[in-house]
Order: C-alpha cells, then sequence, then structure tokens
C-alpha cells in the first residue's frame, strides 16, 4: 500500500527574519528605557521636531528637498507670484509692524521690506542668538512673540528662513552653516509655533546657509547683514 505524500506546509517568513525582528525590538526597548531615564529640554525638543518638519518634510507643513529642487537651486523655496502676492490686508500688517518698530527702537535689528518676494522681516542673527548657537535670546523671544501677534490672525502662511555668511564654522555643534541656519530658523519657527501660538500649518522652515546674501560677504559689515532670518509673509498657503 502506498504511503500518502506528507502535505507541504505553507511557506513562511525566513528564518532569518525572526531574529533580526527579535534584535529590533531590543534595541527600541534600549532607546525608549534611556529616554525615560533622561531629562528632556523642551526648547531643543520642540526644535528637534520642527527641524525634521521644516527641513525633511514628512511631517505636515515641512518641505521635501527631494519635492522641491528649487531649495538648493537658487529659488526661493516657495516661487516668486500668486503666493507671494502683496495683498491690501498684508501691507497694512507690514506697516503696522514697521510703526510697533520704531517705537520701540528696533527698526535697525528688525527690518520690514517690500520686494520682488513679499513683504520679508528680517532678524538680525545677532539680535537673536549668540555666534555659532541656535538657542534664541530673551529679548529676541520678546519681539518674535509681538510679531507673532501681529500676524497669526492675518497672514495666512509664513516662510521662516535661516541664513549665515561665508565664514567656515570652526567648532561649536553645527558641522556647516547649513545646520547652523537650518537649526535657527527650526527655532525661530518652532517659538512662533508653541509661544506664539501660530498655526503650525502655516509654517515652513528652511535653512540656505551662505547662500542666499543680501550683499556681498565682503567686509565684516556686510557679513552681519548677510547672518540672519527672514519671515517671509505668504499670501496663501504655498499647498493650496
Amino acid at each position: 500500500m502506498a504511503r500518502k505524500k506528507k502535505e507541504e506546509s505553507a511557506p513562511g517568513a525566513p528564518l532569518w527574519l525572526v531574529t533580526y525582528g527579535d534584535m529590533v525590538t531590543l534595541v527600541l526597548t534600549f532607546f525608549v528605557l534611556l529616554f525615560s531615564f533622561s531629562s528632556i529640554d523642551v526648547q531643543k525638543f520642540e526644535m528637534m521636531i520642527m527641524s525634521f518638519q521644516g527641513a525633511l518634510g514628512f511631517m505636515p507643513g515641512g518641505k521635501s528637498v527631494q519635492q522641491d529642487p528649487a531649495v538648493f537651486g537658487g529659488q526661493p523655496a516657495t516661487q516668486a507670484g500668486e503666493s507671494r502676492r502683496v495683498t491690501p490686508d498684508i501691507q497694512q500688517v507690514a506697516q503696522n509692524l514697521r510703526n510697533y518698530l520704531r517705537s520701540e527702537g528696533l527698526d535697525k535689528e528688525v527690518v520690514v521690506r517690500i520686494d520682488q518676494r513679499g513683504v520679508t522681516v528680517s532678524l538680525s542673527d545677532q539680535f537673536l542668538f549668540d555666534s555659532g548657537k541656535a538657542e534664541l535670546k530673551p529679548e529676541g523671544m520678546r519681539v518674535l512673540f509681538k510679531i507673532a501677534e501681529f500676524i497669526k490672525d492675518s497672514v495666512p502662511a509664513v516662510a521662516v528662513e535661516g541664513h549665515t555668511d561665508s565664514v567656515p564654522l570652526k567648532g561649536g555643534i553645527y558641522r556647516d552653516n547649513w545646520g547652523l541656519s537650518s537649526a535657527r530658523a527650526a527655532a525661530v519657527a518652532s517659538y512662533l509655533q508653541f509661544r506664539g501660538n501660530f498655526d503650525p500649518l502655516k509654517l515652513q522652515a528652511v535653512g540656505y546657509g551662505p547662500n542666499r546674501p543680501l550683499v556681498p560677504n565682503d567686509t565684516p559689515e556686510h557679513m552681519a547683514l548677510n547672518r540672519r532670518v527672514d519671515l517671509v509673509f505668504l499670501s496663501r498657503h504655498p499647498k493650496q
């Protein structure tokens, strides 16, 4: 009598995948434990979230460099045109902001200008940050809070752009000017969201390093002008 052929079992996952899954679980558990034992700096945590949001583009409000080659290509992250058109309402906000800055004696550190890109508020890096750092100074926070009050209900969206001069960084936690400008843009965007109650879906943050100077980096005075954070008012969100 012929033996019955043994039924073949359905193919399953390869054995190595089980081992790999165990390893990933252990590594995740290890980092969760480290996180639970550590103290959290709220501002740095918020900056990290905004940095991912603005630089990598996988959270709402971010822009992926793969989807927007203009970030590296010499054109604004949002093209000039419909989204940067200056409406009468935004013009009025800009004028009100100018008047406030003048009354506070801050019109040298914070400049409001209207150009082909629209309304841009330029904040000096010395006013906002210590050299080579991305932690906001108290006086910078105070003015950012006031700016948020002016614009959060009047401006549909804001592009926060970090800029540096052309001098390479020496030491510090940032490897180059790209990293420093991105961290500074993220710090400002984070403050506008978490302290200024600005809708995060209306914010985008990006760092341009030394690649978009206002003037040539040929004198210390010109370099100081190029080290800045720009708030560009958009007449509509670029994703709409």
